[in-house]
């Protein structure tokens, strides 16, 4: 079947010599994967490599089959060209993060026409922002929303959030029960958006270790999720 569709580029992989297998969350199909032969020998093809990096956003038309395996893609254009996040040194880190966050998160090959909302608004948001030290982390409590496990805040004063049930509660009862600070650091967070994220300053220790946490909390959750390697970049840069 014939689709004209938005995408998300997550991953670029080089295949033998001069291919590429390109994996992508596309707005009218979820994840596809397409095999592009010859693009990274050819200079007269219409597509080009440099289009397929980490969370580029594309308009694509493609034949997408009913059953599993690669895709054709017929043509693609770069949707929004980005003017910060591939050449900002910071922003580059977070978009390689992200990237590898997404493809251990979404599996779905069906729409989500919120979740792929959510994904194209806060790229370009990200692209325009000047103060990004927190996006990542408030990227990632939003998207909990998007996957089934946002945590309940209805009892959002009590002191301990319960990282395996994903709810706040009075005491501790089991190991993954967390208290000050970064259940402090959860609150504020539920509480906030990315225009108001600059408000909440945090120094490179508590931002990784409320990250470290936040990894662990998409582990007990997403069967099969897998700490990505990108994060030691982070702590680094953050």
């Amino acid at each position: 079947m014939l689709v004209k569709t938005k995408a998300i580029v997550l991953q670029a992989i080089k295949y033998r010599d001069n291919d590429l297998i390109v994996r992508c969350y596309t707005q009218k199909s979820g994840i596809k994967s397409y095999l592009l032969r010859g693009i990274l020998k050819s200079k007269k093809g219409k597509f080009r490599a440099a289009m397929f990096q980490p969370l580029t956003q594309l308009e694509i038309e493609a034949n997408h089959k009913d059953k599993e395996g690669l895709d054709y893609l017929k043509d693609a254009k770069v949707a929004r060209p980005y003017a910060s996040l591939q050449t900002n040194m910071y922003k580059a880190s977070i978009l390689l993060f992200l990237a590898e966050i997404l493809r251990n998160s979404i599996q779905e090959e069906e729409e989500n026409q919120a979740l792929f909302k959510y994904l194209e608004e806060n790229l370009n948001w990200l692209d325009q922002a000047e103060k990004f030290a927190n996006f990542h982390l408030l990227f990632l409590v939003q998207l909990t929303q998007y996957l089934g496990f946002y945590p309940n805040y209805t009892k959002i004063d009590l002191p301990y959030f319960n990282l395996l049930d994903g709810n706040f509660q009075y005491e501790e009862i089991n190991k993954y029960c967390i208290s000050n600070p970064n259940s402090e650091l959860l609150k504020q967070f539920l509480q906030t958006n990315f225009e108001q994220l600059h408000h909440i300053k945090l120094n490179q220790t508590k931002r990784k270790d409320f990250l470290e946490m936040l990894i662990l909390y998409y582990q007990l959750h997403l069967q099969g999720f897998k700490k990505p390697k990108s994060i030691e970049v982070l702590h680094q840069l953050f």
